[in-house]
This record gives structure tokens, sequence and C-alpha cells, in this order.
């Protein structure tokens, strides 16, 4: 089976502005050896970031099962989104 799962904790977009006062404590629990592996695995991703991730996700599908955490969500790029289509039409 081919699947791919996309872990945010939460995705900051419209309407949904009340996480924004959680980010400086996101900031400091990274910046804390101790809690920084948890900050980034519960950290909050943006819609754009997700609608990226998405994007890509279904522009290379993969073979087995892939997990897409926080950080890899965060690295999906405009740049890696945009080799997937020709803006030339």
């Amino acid at each position: 089976m081919n699947a791919t799962i996309l872990r945010p904790w939460y995705v900051l977009g419209p309407g949904h502005r009340w996480p924004y006062m959680l980010l400086p404590m996101y900031w400091l629990m990274e910046l804390i050896p101790s809690t920084r592996e948890t900050a980034l695995r519960l950290g909050l991703v943006t819609l754009y970031q997700m609608l990226n991730a998405l994007v890509a996700i279904v522009e290379n599908p993969c073979q087995g099962i892939r997990i897409s955490d926080v950080q890899a969500i965060r690295r999906q790029t405009l740049a890696e989104i945009s080799l997937c289509f020709d803006f030339s039409q």
C-alpha cells in the first residue's frame, strides 16, 4: 500500500489566529535543548506551507509509506513546487 501521512499539530490559517500567541513559547522551547525535539515535532505550520506540501506529495508519489512531520512540511519551498508546473502556457 502506498500512502503519505502529514503530521502537523496545527495549521495556521484564516479564522485561526489564536495559536499565533503560542509562537513565542515555541521559539523559546526550540532554544532549550531538553525541549527542542518536542517543540519541533509539535510545531505550527502555515496554510501556505501545508498546501505546498500537499502539492509536492501529489506530484511526487511515494512507494510504500512516507511520513512527513512538521520539519518536512516546512522544508517544502515554492521553488520545489514550481518545478512541477509549466507556467509558460
